[in-house]
């Protein structure tokens, strides 16, 4: 997971909504926002010009993701696969596979495809928003749910388009598809419509193209608003020129089942929410793809997440929940309020930062 560029600057934006900013050569930022795949969608162009055509692209390739990829649709092609027996699949649905496979290797199977089952039984198996938020106790919560119902990603075999996977295996690609689709989108629309480009799918951002002279600047905190409003609470100021940034979080998506709290990033050992040591974790790396692996892991991997990203040189920022923010490989120290912000001019670069191996802490004001 190669490190992307993570440093202050002033402008602001929450995770998944990014602020457009000031004129660039041949044009003006323009940005668009709506919903696709259960989330919010922002899209930034560095030329309004391009605005039309990038947003338009945009649309069908989300479309076409979630046609592919949905486990809440019957009609989606992912929803159709059964085990047992090798069976070909869409080039897209290929491609979004090999993502979650590559993020389950990378992260020693944190990061777990085929969570699909114990997600279900946990009783997230329809989209977020149409979700009753409470409700009487699982079965699941009483042992039903255990490691047997996540068979594990070696289990599951791509060659090309030929996919096997064991009987009764029901893939969930939530933990990666927004990223990979953010990353895909990127790179399609800016050569296409020959400006920056900024994709953030509920707060997995990918960029490709020439960036603002700044670089893309990302407000970072625990609360999701608009960026017209001031911060609340403590936040970082990051910059990124390529690369991607991605959140993972265990406050956003929460339900309650009898007594128990439950979110929605599992530990595929158990097929249980992970402990929520984490409220959020935001990393920065080479893509999307690699950033989202990476904060979904932290999270499932608790404390030890911290040496984990410290020796990949990942800059991340981690809050736990008591409200400590922690960072690590160099990501920018928090800003408690607008006034702190620092000129952009001057913006860390974290590869003159600290040694990766130290992790820092402060105490966040809830």
């Amino acid at each position: 997971m190669p490190p992307a560029q993570a440093r202050p600057d002033t402008a602001r934006a929450d995770t998944g909504r990014v602020e457009a900013g000031p004129e660039e050569a041949g044009g003006q930022e323009a940005a668009a926002s709506w919903r696709a795949l259960g989330t919010q969608v922002r899209l930034v162009v560095t030329d309004s010009r391009c605005l039309a055509e990038a947003r338009s692209m945009l649309s069908e390739d989300l479309a076409a993701v979630d046609e592919a990829c949905s486990r809440f649709r019957a009609d989606s092609e992912i929803c159709g696969l059964r085990g047992g027996h090798a069976q070909q699949v869409s080039p897209l649905l290929a491609e979004a596979i090999a993502v979650a496979l590559r993020a389950a290797e990378l992260t020693d199977g944190d990061v777990d495809p085929t969570v699909g089952a114990a997600m279900s039984a946990l009783g997230y198996d329809r989209d977020f928003e149409t979700m009753p938020r409470t409700g009487p106790p699982l079965p699941a919560m009483a042992g039903a749910v255990t490691v047997r119902t996540v068979p594990g990603w070696r289990e599951v075999r791509l060659d090309g388009r030929t996919l096997t996977m064991p009987e009764g295996v029901r893939l969930d690609l939530g933990a990666t598809a927004k990223a990979w689709a953010a990353d895909r989108s990127a790179a399609r629309i800016a050569p296409r419509v020959g400006c920056g480009v900024l994709v953030s799918l509920g707060g997995d951002i990918a960029v490709a193209g020439p960036a603002p002279d700044e670089g893309w600047r990302i407000r970072v905190q625990d609360v999701t608003g608009s960026p017209d409003d001031p911060p609340d609470g403590p936040y970082a100021l990051v910059a990124i020129r390529d690369g991607g940034l991605a959140t993972s979080s265990t406050a956003a998506r929460r339900w309650q089942r009898g007594g128990d709290v439950l979110h929605h990033i599992l530990d595929p050992r158990t097929g249980l929410p992970a402990e929520p040591v984490w409220r959020t974790v935001s990393v920065a790396a080479g893509t999307c793809a690699d950033a989202n692996a990476a904060s979904t892991a932290a999270v499932i991997r608790g404390r030890r997440a911290l040496g984990w990203l410290a020796r990949l040189g990942l800059p991340a920022r981690l809050v736990d929940a008591t409200g400590v923010v922690f960072t690590v490989a160099g990501w920018p120290q928090d800003q408690q309020d607008s006034r702190d912000a620092q000129d952009p001019r001057d913006a860390q670069d974290p590869r003159d930062a600290q040694d990766p191996r130290d992790a820092q802490s402060e105490q966040a004001q809830k």
